[in-house]
């Protein structure tokens, strides 16, 4: 008589890594990857750095016109739901506003919970967008994403097989870049090497097929 063992232990491996992720580990993920993105950006703001996406596009209204981060990045990221309830459908885009709007309030309440006595700029730059990257992980993981730039790579990777991580990279350069008329040269550089940190993380870990794990 046949042993269907070995086949066994196979199948039950490729289910385990389709397992859904429950609901709790969705909620845990959410408030742990936006708390991640809320540090890395206190590093940012702290630092005068800014980074590319709608959390730039936040920096450059607070520099510019001192308006409250938060508020503009919550605002920022509205027009974007239309383009996620079309192409990712309602559950991607109630977490994804629910990532938002937590990386907007805890980004206006991490200043005020942490402070900086010294804070090296070149740590900051690196180890911030090293910290947002791995927030940005988990919460694309968890099928969330921050809304905007975010949004886009994520619907190029699943349509095209575009990395999400390379596409990002390639739209920040742009926005920092154009910080240069806002935010001194030396700054504008370090900000640079804070969105290859950043895009590196999410270049080397979140490719097509590497993680299956379902929400």
């Amino acid at each position: 008589m046949q042993d269907n063992k070995p086949d066994a232990a196979p199948a039950e491996i490729i289910a385990a890594l389709f397992m859904r992720h429950p609901l709790w580990e969705d909620a845990l993920a959410l408030l742990l990857g936006t708390a991640m993105v809320a540090l890395g950006i206190a590093f940012y703001s702290h630092a005068g750095l800014l980074t590319g996406g709608t959390v730039g596009l936040a920096f450059l209204f607070k520099y510019l016109a001192d308006w409250p981060f938060g508020l503009v990045f919550f605002a920022l990221n509205l027009p974007f739901y239309l383009l996620a309830i079309w192409r990712m459908g309602w559950a991607f885009t109630l977490r994804t506003f629910c990532a938002v709007a937590l990386v907007s309030l805890l980004a206006e309440l991490t200043p005020h919970w942490i402070g900086f006595a010294e804070l090296n700029i070149y740590y900051a730059a690196l180890f911030g967008g090293f910290a947002m990257g791995v927030g940005l992980l988990m919460l694309f993981r968890h099928r969330a994403s921050l809304g905007g730039v975010n949004i886009l790579a994520l619907y190029l990777q699943e349509r095209f097989g575009l990395r999400a991580g390379a596409v990002q990279m390639g739209i920040d350069a742009s926005i920092v870049l154009a910080a240069l008329f806002v935010v001194p040269l030396d700054k504008v550089l370090l900000s640079v090497l804070g969105a290859v940190a950043l895009n590196l993380v999410l270049a080397i870990n979140h490719r097509a097929g590497r993680y299956m794990g379902v929400s």
